[in-house]
């Protein structure tokens, strides 16, 4: 039984705290990344970097652009797959490197390749920092993907993702759009593992933090394992919504501190849209990321950015950046609800200092922007 019971303006107010999206800005990216737990990583730069556009839209305009390359560098961060992740979180997965994969179909694959995996490793040792490119392909047998079974240079970039799922080698930064590879044992402190039990409870008391509020069974990860999970933290109903919800019990605590909203731009990838049900039972809000549709079937664009205005979601920007002529496109402003003009300035306002922080000199908006 829930031992609370809260309204929804109450549980959006404990989900933006937790993730930072209210006025009271952080101001160091190292700690940011502790208390979301990670960055999400993903290439796509119609506006920004994933990891660029998640940290600015807490930072604001005091980050810069390639921040987290540099504090990966500097091993404060590291990159493990689709995650960037504080160096102090380090000891939480080692174990579950030491154990992946869990996929019979990647043993299989890296067990018939494990003379190139030595090559690899034995190139990276020998040379310093790689990048993909420069390792030739040795698979004996190729990675082949999707439906077609084409593999490509896949086999290598298969290979350096999988060395760094097992801990054995680590990103130490980019050159250009390219990672740099090295030895982990060259890159990551010497420190103990957390036993994998211990570290998974952790970890899922630490993403109860990170998101506030959350239902009371999510998904679990491990490596390549998915599994069900009840979340710790304190039971609570919320008015209006359906099924039992788990809230982190520091946020219960300020459930009636004082909230100061602000307006946001977030990334498609970034964890406050990432959870599209909670997004719809407590915001009202339908957000699809939709750059893998036809044009012709996109409601909102190809690279739609969420836009959080107060304590609402209250519609897309349909943007992107073109740096060479030094504009930011604004192809539309998609209102969920209507802008009120106060609004409307808000929204505004934000897509210039986005403009700002990305270097281009103007904002070029569409008719029906």
């Amino acid at each position: 039984m829930a031992n609370h019971r809260l309204t929804v303006l109450q549980a959006r107010r404990i989900a933006l705290r937790a993730q930072l999206l209210d006025a009271r800005r952080p101001v160091d990216l190292v700690q940011l990344v502790e208390d979301l737990t990670f960055l999400a990583v993903d290439p796509t730069a119609a506006v920004a970097p994933a990891v660029d556009l998640v940290a600015w839209s807490r930072l604001g305009n005091e980050y810069w652009q390639g921040a987290v390359d540099d504090a990966i560098t500097d091993r404060m961060l590291f990159q493990l797959r689709g995650t960037v992740r504080s160096m102090g979180d380090l000891p939480l997965y080692l174990e579950q490197m030491s154990r992946w994969p869990q996929n019979k179909t990647m043993r299989q694959w890296l067990a018939d390749n494990a003379d190139f995996e030595r090559e690899v490793l034995a190139q990276v040792a020998a040379e310093g920092p790689v990048l993909a490119k420069d390792v030739p392909d040795g698979a004996r047998v190729p990675y082949t993907w999707g439906a077609e079974g084409w593999s490509s240079r896949r086999s290598v970039a298969e290979m350096l993702e999988a060395l760094n799922m097992q801990g054995k080698l680590a990103m130490v930064g980019r050159k250009g759009r390219q990672r740099l590879w090295d030895l982990a044992e060259r890159v990551y402190p010497q420190v103990e593992a957390v036993p994998l039990e211990q570290a998974l409870q952790e970890r899922v008391d630490r993403r109860l933090a990170a998101e506030g509020i959350a239902r009371k069974r999510v998904q679990g990860r491990s490596g390549d394992e998915v599994w069900w999970v009840d979340l710790p933290g304190e039971a609570v109903e919320i008015e209006g919504v359906d099924g039992e919800w788990r809230v982190d019990p520091e946020q219960l605590e300020r459930v009636d501190d004082e909230f100061e909203p602000r307006t946001a731009l977030l990334s498609p990838f970034d964890a406050m849209a990432a959870d599209r049900p909670r997004l719809l039972d407590l915001f009202d809000f339908e957000y699809t990321l939709e750059m893998y549709k036809p044009k012709g079937k996109r409601r909102w664009g190809y690279f739609a950015l969420p836009i959080l205005h107060g304590e609402r979601f209250v519609g897309k920007l349909d943007a992107k950046a073109d740096h060479k002529a030094g504009v930011l496109n604004v192809f539309a402003v998609h209102e969920d609800l209507p802008f009120a003009g106060p609004t409307m300035d808000a929204v505004h306002a934000e897509i210039e200092q986005l403009a700002a922080w990305l270097g281009l000199s103007r904002v070029d908006y569409a008719r029906d922007a």
